[in-house]
């Protein structure tokens, strides 16, 4: 199911004129100048490519199978109690009941108040305790809403009640990613919308990773009084999620260089616009990982099996990053290169299972008959 060869030197000319405007700062989802590779990385100076050699045991992935198709600009994908799925659609602004087993499609509701455009709509989506939580881009802000959801396949959403008001919205750098933390917290991962000052404003909500209780409010233990922010510095964080030992990962796009894996620790400062991967400079966080822009443009991440897994954007591919605590264990590893195109989500679904959600249908990508889709993937 690979891209159609014509259609990729189609993509190759046109994108000499789109990758001019990202030299500044532009779109972070770049459209590919060229058809992907085999897997391969730099994903530091001092990382060798990878792809070679026996993998370590929970070190390979194979799709298992697809669950559904046709969705319309997926974004945001949270599990329900008894593992049916809730798609968020960027574009169209509604929430999806996808059945786990049989792929079954239930749009539940269209959510009043998003304003799509550019990067931003309805984005990231989360459950707890009887709520559907979204991150959604509105007329005056991005912010964060929760509708109560009886769990039903028939049940329709409440209407949306504010969480948190006043992210800094853009066309581009809108961030999106929310999830509950092991703590019990909410986490959000948002973007500085191009404008780069945003990210070291620690007043600001954009370019940061924020920390609040399920109503909203800072939560206990934030690193600064009174403050939803956990960390800053970021360009524009799309993927968040926690190993085994409950550390905090994040995924975020570079601009021209690197696109990164940090490990997130409360307060610490991420560098951007002063740093753009490995800086080696006091005062930032140097990322565990980083890849060339083209190789990745991550979304969203996920853990499983002694691994982060990242779906790359631009890259059309799902790199591995093997863990040993707090440190990478090896190379990072590309599987599926481009043979899905644009990869957006990939949620852990317990033990060996992934779900992975392409974006093809996000006016970026090249759609086929089926896109999107959901894929079952296996870890072995």
């Amino acid at each position: 199911m690979s891209r159609p060869a014509v259609v990729k030197a189609l993509w190759g000319a046109a994108v000499l004129v789109l990758v001019a405007g990202c030299s500044s700062g532009g779109t972070e989802e770049r459209p590919r100048a060229s058809p992907p590779t085999s897997a391969s990385v730099s994903a530091s100076p001092s990382v060798s490519p990878s792809g070679s050699g026996a993998a370590p045991a929970g070190g390979r992935v194979s799709v298992a199978g697809t669950l559904t198709e046709g969705l319309k600009s997926p974004w945001g994908v949270a599990e329900l109690p008894g593992g049916d799925l809730l798609v968020s659609s960027r574009d169209e602004r509604t929430i999806t009941r996808v059945d786990g087993r049989t792929g079954a499609k239930t749009v539940l509701s269209e959510v009043p108040g998003v304003v799509p455009g550019g990067e931003g709509g309805l984005l990231g989506v989360a459950v707890r305790d009887g709520w559907v939580y979204a991150y959604l881009t509105a007329a005056s802000d991005n912010r964060i809403v929760r509708m109560r959801y009886g769990g039903g396949a028939g049940d329709a959403l409440g209407p949306p009640q504010p969480v948190l008001t006043g992210i800094p919205k853009g066309f581009v750098h809108d961030g999106g990613r929310i999830a509950f933390g092991p703590d019990g917290m909410l986490y959000a991962g948002t973007g500085e919308t191009g404008r780069t000052g945003l990210a070291q404003d620690r007043s600001s909500l954009g370019g940061k990773i924020l920390r609040m209780t399920p109503e909203g409010r800072p939560a206990p233990g934030n690193p600064f009084p009174g403050s939803v922010v956990y960390s800053y510095g970021h360009r524009n964080v799309q993927g968040i999620a926690w190993d085994a030992e409950g550390r905090l990962w994040a995924a975020e796009f570079g601009q021209n260089t690197w696109d990164e894996l940090n490990l997130i620790e409360p307060g610490r400062n991420y560098g951007w616009p002063e740093a753009e991967g490995r800086a080696g400079r006091a005062g930032f966080v140097d990322p565990v990982a980083q890849w060339p822009t083209s190789e990745a443009s991550p979304s969203g991440i996920a853990y499983a099996r002694g691994a982060i897994w990242m779906a790359g954007l631009r890259g059309e591919r799902l790199w591995r990053v093997p863990l040993s605590g707090a440190e990478r264990s090896g190379d990072p590893e590309a599987f599926l290169s481009g043979e899905y195109g644009r990869l957006r989500t990939v949620v852990a679904a317990g033990g060996d299972r992934l779900w992975l959600v392409t974006s093809e249908t996000d006016t970026r990508g090249t759609p086929e008959p089926g896109d999107d889709r959901i894929l079952r993937l296996e870890v072995r």
